[in-house]
C-alpha cells in the first residue's frame, strides 16, 4: 500500500470551521502549504461536494475531500485537519465530520489507488477517535503509519 506523502506541513490540528466549506477549505490550504496543490483546489474539492452530494464523508466523522486531477495538482500528497467542534456535510449517516482529509493526486490511476488505500486504512474504526484526539503532528504521522 502507497499512501501520498503527508508531511507536518500539511496536519491541521482542533482547527474551527463554520461549515463544511471551510473545513475542506483547511485541508485544501493545508495541501497548498505542503507543496501538492495551488491555491485554486479547494475550490475544486467544494465544487464537487456541491455536485455530487456529501460522498466524501466516507465513515462516520470522516470526510475524504478531493477532486480530478488536474492542472491545480502539482504533486500527490495528503492533508488531514481535525475540527474542534465537528460540522455535518449534509450525509444522513455519517454526520458530523471530526477529521477531513485533502487528497491532491495526478493520475487517474493513482487517485483511484489513493483512494483505495485511505479506505482500508479505516477498515480500522479506531483510527478516526485517534486522529480526532491527536495531540500533535508526529501523533498523526504515527497513527496513519500503524494502518497502512
Amino acid at each position: 500500500m502507497s499512501l501520498p506523502p503527508l508531511p507536518e506541513s500539511a496536519i491541521v490540528l482542533a482547527a474551527e470551521a463554520a461549515d463544511w466549506r471551510a473545513a475542506v477549505t483547511l485541508a485544501g490550504e493545508a495541501l497548498t502549504r505542503s507543496g501538492s496543490a495551488e491555491p485554486g483546489y479547494s475550490g475544486e474539492m467544494i465544487r464537487m461536494i456541491e455536485e455530487h452530494g456529501p460522498y466524501v464523508v466516507i465513515a462516520p466523522g470522516l470526510a475524504l475531500a478531493h477532486a480530478r486531477p488536474g492542472s491545480s495538482v502539482l504533486a500527490d500528497g495528503l492533508s488531514i485537519v481535525t475540527l474542534a467542534t465537528p460540522v455535518p456535510f449534509g450525509h444522513p449517516h455519517n454526520d458530523p465530520v471530526t477529521v477531513v482529509l485533502g487528497l491532491a493526486i495526478t493520475s487517474i490511476e493513482g487517485h483511484l489507488e489513493s483512494i483505495n488505500d485511505l479506505a482500508n486504512v479505516f477498515n480500522d474504526s479506531s483510527a478516526i477517535p485517534a486522529l480526532a484526539t491527536a495531540p500533535d503532528a508526529a501523533a498523526v504521522i504515527a497513527i496513519m503509519e500503524a494502518h497502512r
